[in-house]
Formats: C-alpha cells, sequence, structure tokens
C-alpha cells in the first residue's frame, strides 16, 4: 500500500520511524505540519541562528540530508509549514491541507502521533489526522514519541496498549547504523535526539480517542513548559473544532 506518515516536526519520522524508511523509499510520502521554528527564538538561539526563518530552513536541510541516508527523495516530503508550537491555533487549515494530501495520494496506510500530551503539536497532528482521514479507507497507524512519566519524560513506548496488538521491530545492525546516521543529520536537535534509542520502534493501529478528554490524569508533558497553550485551551479548541466539523456535515 502507498504510505502517508504526517509528523508534526522534522525529525519526528526518523524517532518513530527511521529503521523503515529506506524499505518504504519507494512507497512513502511525509507530511511535516510544523516547520519546526517556534515563535520564542530561544530554540533559535542556542542552535547558532538569528531569526525563526533561518532556523526553519535550517531544520530542513537537515531533514533533507536525514531522508537522503534512507533514499527518500525530497519530491516525497511535503510542508503545511505552521509554525512550531502553533499547530493547535491553525487546526482547520492542518485538517484542509491533509484532506487534499490524502485525496491526492490515496494512501492505504497512514502513521501518525499518538494522542499522548507530550507536545500539544503531536496531539494536534494526531487530531488533524484522524478528522481528516475520516469516511476514507486508508487505515491509521501510530509511531511512538513520547509523553510524562514518574520520571519525567517516557519515550518508545505508548501511553496505553489501545484496542489492537503492538508491532515491536528489533532493528538489524544496518537499520540501525543507518538510524544513527539520519539522527547525526540533525544537528540542531542532538539535545533532545539523545532521549531517544535506534534499537527498535513500535507501531499499533491508532485506537479510538476522545480527543476532547485529557490523555492521561494529572499534568501533561507539555505543560511543564511555556509553549503557548494548557492542555485545557487545547480541548477546548479541538471541541470547537469538533463542533464546527458537525454543524459542517448537517449542511453538506
Amino acid at each position: 500500500s502507498r504510505i502517508l506518515l504526517v509528523a508534526a516536526h522534522p525529525d519526528d519520522e526518523v524517532i518513530g520511524a527511521g529503521g523503515q524508511l529506506a524499505a518504504w523509499r519507494d512507497r512513502v510520502d511525509i507530511v511535516h505540519v510544523t516547520n519546526g521554528a517556534p515563535p520564542d527564538l530561544s530554540d533559535a538561539h542556542r542552535a547558532g541562528y538569528n531569526t525563526a526563518e533561518d532556523y526553519a530552513s535550517a531544520r530542513r536541510d537537515e531533514l533533507t540530508r536525514a531522508l537522503s541516508v534512507a533514499g527518500v527523495p525530497s519530491s516525497r516530503c511535503h510542508e503545511i509549514s505552521v509554525g512550531d508550537q502553533r499547530a493547535a491555533f491553525a487546526l482547520p487549515e492542518i485538517i484542509e491541507r491533509l484532506r487534499r494530501f490524502i485525496d491526492r495520494l490515496r494512501p492505504g496506510l497512514i502513521f501518525t502521533h499518538p494522542y499522548e500530551g507530550g507536545h500539544p503539536d503531536h496531539d494536534s497532528t494526531a487530531f488533524a489526522v484522524h478528522t481528516a482521514a475520516a469516511g476514507t479507507s486508508a487505515e491509521l497507524w501510530e509511531f511512538t514519541s513520547y509523553h510524562a512519566s514518574e520520571g519525567g519524560i517516557e519515550t518508545g513506548r505508548f501511553l496505553r496498549n489501545g484496542d489492537g496488538a503492538q508491532i515491536q521491530y528489533t532493528l538489524s545492525e544496518q537499520q540501525k547504523q543507518r538510524k544513527s546516521e539520519m539522527f547525526a543529520c540533525f544537528v540542531s536537535q542532538q539535545h533532545v535526539l539523545a532521549d531517544f534509542r535506534i534499537d527498535n520502534e513500535t507501531f499499533r493501529r491508532a485506537p479510538r480517542y476522545d480527543f476532547t478528554q485529557p490523555p492521561h490524569p494529572g499534568r501533561l508533558h507539555y505543560e511543564q513548559f511555556e509553549w503557548g497553550i494548557t492542555g485545557q485551551e487545547w480541548r477546548s479548541r479541538v471541541a470547537t473544532q469538533c463542533n464546527e466539523q458537525f454543524s459542517a456535515s448537517l449542511t453538506r
């Protein structure tokens, strides 16, 4: 089947599925919802860039180099280009753009983030994919991201089991070497990628979510940071979008 992988940021696709990309290279298209550059310039400055535009351009270049390691051509990489940490404020645009990609590419499989409260852009991407793919024949699958844990952050595992079995791939030495090389291409993100393992990757069929409810009790991971939105505010925006989608469906 043709594969559509929808990631929130450049590097999320390598974190979640980098070991598979070489095998998928002839049938995968990748959509990035954000450009990876937050409006707060602290990340850009730490990476040595003065503007969000320069930082976003650098992240695109890093992505192109990383995907070339797996043999995925840049022509299969598409952008919606919302600012990092701003996806929750652009849900209608993201959903509409994803619908166009799905209509044009007609994927049999769509991979995206789980809804886990790790990053508001991850959760926004998950919601947008579920909404845009509704009514199509595409199967929705998830790769792992990260979420809050007692130790602070947990990576490489799903928050909960969902409705079906998980599929875990133990990467071969060749796959691990390739994924390590892909990680190395993201020079600006080395402080982030250090938290992620490269020896296995886990996938599952996407469960049914109630996006208007918290993904887990207690404080969400992204609520520990000044990323522009709380969990309650995010869910309020999603509820508004759900109501608008429902109203629109009644008028069709």
